[in-house]
């Protein structure tokens, strides 16, 4: 642990106390789960309580959070308990200044401080870094894991290229889960809760002699859906998964320590349903063109109808990591080897309706397998405290983004946009009348992008503290990486068997001829038109360079006041777009620079820290969905790059003003804003919001009071509040914003939570109730226009209803 004045240490040390409390180092704070030890008496029969001192490995080593100059929220098993968290999705609305959408668990996108990176396929990498037990979970695939023995969670906030490496710009997510320990122990929980969730948990601790031990866990999720289907009445949005782990801690030798982990993971559930904001008229109606956001209707009251075929939303993950520890005279060599292999497949409407003339789905379909290594020494010379390592990163991913429509949706499609309509243009006017008995219309459609990525990544990085006196602190750190990437695109002709059958005994029988459609005309795509290129594969390689440093200095201004600037750099490796043929982009860089001051008063059993920063962002990718690109008549995803800036503070709080009762706080507050930018249609962006809301904030309390018998009851309430996304002139142009909706979209949100927790005297029993989102708020959280601009057809996703369950607990 860095070196402090003794007596900062002693103040450090005399706050500790035995309490499963989270504490900050410069964000939001948790509560405990017991009650602590008082560390000193104030006047009456209760008593002031103490703040715990937290150990993390933010830096790369162990060390106390209060000494820790990065912006860190850290959120322990305590705090997913009382918000019946199952993965990070369920965290995010209570760490201010992180957004996780996971309506994809597949694919979700993680937000910090304003920036995300939509991981729109296998070419390109999210912006913030997930680790598990210090492994990077690279796909955005693998990254929403089920929370299985989780220890703690660490949100560093702001670029960790230096210390985290490659893909962390915007920051990292930490998850700490527990080792296997010398002590036997095992625990059970089982939950019940509304649309008859079942889920259940059970660990196993088994030690064997001083230097072996196994712990064993899993976890078992059930729920039906919480949405119906209007027309057919069945459950949308149900959930069927299970994941285990077993880790195996072996010491050969004195101070040697060797921990073998194997996991797995089968995700098996409804994809995201797709709710219309269209009134869709009684067929043979159709949408208007273009569509008119001010007459959507709000999607929390209409009907919600989905037909995709297969619907469904799947995992199934298994990773392998060894980590190795031994002592040096000098320091410490450590060992990080990790397999990682997943599968997904994602397959959900895009339409919103049960229309098989406005039919269309698509399927996400991933195998990815990685591999890493990783050489860590550190130690201490003199008045330094250093870490350096070097790495090596090696993925094959594949992936086929997919779509199915109807020969039916295809017709609507060419009509829409002016080119005709062939198949009901033959069924009406040639084979009905003249009663011929084959259909055009009726028949499936497929559109398939096949991609494959090799990547590979080399890095070598250096972090040093040097303590130039008792009370001041400076770090200086850089990490140098090599990123190489191969990329290949293969878009084959579209898989319409049935059609092409009956194409092919109209052409036999002169049917065609007769009515002058050759067919070769009928044998066309849509989707993926990409002209010459079709049936072709064609590949691109290139390589990225970046040096990301860090600087640091900090200073005890008192025994319980720290004070630190610093000024840090980050990156992501640049790629390709998956469903534009031999596109490229560059890295996305970021420069930050930060302020902050971490407080403790003790005697007032009060803690306050504070972070202000401004970043500005380079080549900030973007995929986005447009009108008339090249080679196709029909909206596709592009790649546009920004330039972008933002200034913020960020604060939290904590108190114990008394021994039951804890109150915490935290508020995030930014201005983002696009610093330059022109989209492909000409529109000049720069100087406008990039659509962050101002605030964000989380607050709660509670109380945990003693019974004669010695067991104790705890009441925790917990908030939070995001505000509304500020609307830029292209948000407002295709109307996913602004006021002329009828329904706010994104927000502002909010969300209570609220747990009654009895324990056991012994604490070997709990028995808890939950209501998670208690005032049943609804939101719109997102507007889909994939299928906008060619069926008229636009939908939603919504946040969940009120979830009541409880927990019956066991430990021994």
């Amino acid at each position: 642990m860095p070196r402090r004045h003794p007596a900062v240490r002693a103040g450090l040390a005399g706050l500790v106390a035995p309490v499963a409390l989270i504490q900050t180092a410069g964000m939001a704070t948790a509560l405990a789960q017991t009650a602590p030890e008082p560390r000193a008496a104030v006047e009456g029969p209760q008593r002031r309580a103490a703040v715990e001192e937290i150990v993390v490995t933010a830096q790369r080593r162990q060390q106390s959070a209060q000494d820790v100059p990065i912006s860190l929220q850290v959120v322990d098993s305590a705090r997913i308990e009382r918000v019946a968290a199952q993965d990070m999705g369920d965290l995010a609305a209570f760490v201010p200044g992180l957004q996780v959408k996971a309506d994809s668990p597949t694919q979700p996108k993680y937000t910090i401080r304003g920036v995300v990176t939509d991981d729109f396929g296998v070419g390109t990498d999210p912006a913030v870094g997930i680790y598990v037990d210090g492994f990077y979970s690279a796909r955005s695939g693998a990254s929403l894991l089920a929370f299985n023995d989780v220890e703690r969670i660490e949100v560093l906030k702001g670029p960790q290229g230096t210390l985290f490496g490659r893909n962390s710009a915007a920051g990292a997510v930490s998850i700490i889960t527990r080792k296997p320990s010398d002590e036997a122990e095992g625990r059970f929980l089982f939950r019940v809760g509304s649309y008859d969730k079942r889920r259940a948990e059970a660990m196993m601790n088994l030690p064997a002699g001083d230097d072996l031990a196994l712990r064993v866990n899993a976890v078992f999720n059930q729920r039906d859906g919480w949405l119906k289907d209007d027309a057919t009445g069945e459950g949308l949005s149900r959930e069927d998964n299970w994941a285990t782990r077993a880790a195996l801690r072996w010491g050969p030798t004195a101070g040697t320590n060797a921990i073998l982990t194997w996991e797995h993971e089968e995700l098996d559930q409804d994809a995201r349903p797709a709710i219309s904001v269209i009134d869709v008229p009684p067929f043979p109606g159709r949408p208007s063109l273009p569509y008119n956001p001010a007459t959507f209707i709000d999607p929390r009251d209409g009907p919600v109808l989905n037909d995709v075929i297969d619907n469904h939303e799947t995992r199934e993950l298994d990773s392998v990591t060894l980590t190795l520890t031994h002592p040096l005279s000098w320091g410490e060599l450590a060992s990080l080897t990790a397999f990682r292999h997943f599968e997904t497949e994602n397959r959900e409407d895009e339409d919103g309706t049960n229309r098989r003339d406005l039919y269309f789905d698509t399927n996400n379909i991933e195998d990815n397998t990685s591999f890493y290594q990783e050489f860590k020494l550190s130690g201490a010379a003199g008045p330094v405290d250093w870490v350096a390592g070097a790495s090596f990163w090696h993925e094959k991913a594949e992936q086929q983004a997919s779509t199915s429509a109807t020969t039916d949706s295809i017709n609507a499609v060419l009509g829409n946009i002016g080119v005709g309509t062939p198949f009901s243009d033959l069924d009406n006017f040639v084979l009905i009348p003249f009663g011929i008995p084959f259909r055009l219309l009726g028949n499936s459609w497929n559109e398939t992008m096949a991609n494959e990525g090799t990547f590979k990544a080399y890095a070598v990085y250096g972090d040093a503290i040097w303590h130039v006196t008792d009370r001041l602190n400076l770090t200086l750190g850089g990490r140098l990486t090599y990123d190489k990437k191969t990329f290949s695109w293969f878009n084959g002709p579209r898989l319409a068997p049935e059609l092409d059958e009956t194409i092919r005994t109209l052409a036999d029988l002169g049917v065609l001829d007769l009515a002058g459609v050759p067919p070769e005309a009928l044998r066309f795509d849509v989707v993926f038109d990409v002209g010459a290129l079709e049936g072709r594969k064609v590949e691109l390689s290139d390589s990225w360079t970046d040096f990301s440093p860090r600087v640091v200095l900090d200073y005890a201004l008192t025994d319980s006041v720290m004070a630190y600037a610093s000024y840090t750099q980050g990156y992501k490796a640049g790629g390709f777009n998956s469903v534009e043929p031999l596109s490229r982009f560059d890295n996305e860089k970021v420069r930050n620079y930060e302020i902050g001051v971490k407080t403790s008063f003790p005697e007032t059993g009060l803690q306050v820290n504070v972070a202000g920063y401004k970043y500005f962002y380079d080549d900030k990718q973007r995929v986005r969905l447009v009108q008339e690109t090249s080679g196709s008549s029909v909206p596709q995803y592009i790649v546009e790059t920004s330039d972008d800036k933002a200034v913020g503070i960020d604060l939290d709080a904590l108190w114990r003003p008394i021994d039951p009762l804890e109150i915490n706080l935290a508020v995030s507050w930014i201005d983002a804003e696009i610093d330059s930018k022109v989209t492909r249609e000409g529109l000049d962006l720069s100087g406008q919001p990039t659509g962050e809301p101002r605030w964000t904030l989380s607050g709660g309390a509670a109380w945990t009071q003693p019974l004669g018998d010695g067991a104790t009851v705890q009441v925790a309430v917990q908030h939070a509040y995001r505000g509304a996304p500020r609307c830029n002139t292209e948000s407002l142009a295709v109307g996913t914003c602004g006021d002329i909706l009828p329904f706010d979209v994104g927000g502002p949100y909010h969300r209570t939570d609220l747990r009654v927790a009895w324990t056991s005297a012994s604490g070997a029993y709990t028995v808890a109730a939950f209501a998670n989102n208690v005032f049943d708020n609804r939101y719109v959280t997102s507007l889909n226009r994939l299928t906008a601009d060619t069926l008229g057809t636009v939908f939603s996703a919504l946040s969940e209803p009120r979830m009541l369950g409880v927990d019956f607990a066991v430990r021994f």
